[in-house]
């Protein structure tokens, strides 16, 4: 599936958990909050649309109790599986205990 497919489809589910996504620039990585009573996922438009993917993949990992409860597409859910499954590559190359295990 496309990235920006992906984007979409994950949009929608955050919308149906009770979240709006808003992109702003800035330098900021991006996270969920609560403002005056809106829950808000902010993703930064400077970032690849990847990344922003990564960004509600991650999200929704940690909403895995109401995500339950909503019906997913089968190629939405294999796509949340495979992003949910990967290594979070700037941990291996930041954490220097990481790096030494992996040498073994």
């Amino acid at each position: 599936m496309k990235p920006e497919k992906l984007f979409l489809e994950l949009e929608e589910l955050i919308e149906r958990l009770g979240y709006r996504t808003r992109k702003e620039r800035g330098s900021f990585k991006g996270g969920y909050c609560v403002v005056e009573g809106d829950k808000l996922i902010m993703l930064n438009k400077s970032h690849p649309i990847e990344y922003q993917v990564g960004m509600l993949a991650r999200f929704l990992e940690s909403q895995s109790d109401g995500l339950n409860e909503l019906f997913l597409k089968p190629a939405v859910r294999y796509e949340l599986e495979k992003l949910w499954n990967q290594k979070p590559r700037e941990v291996i190359r930041t954490n220097p205990l990481l790096q030494e295990s992996e040498k073994e």
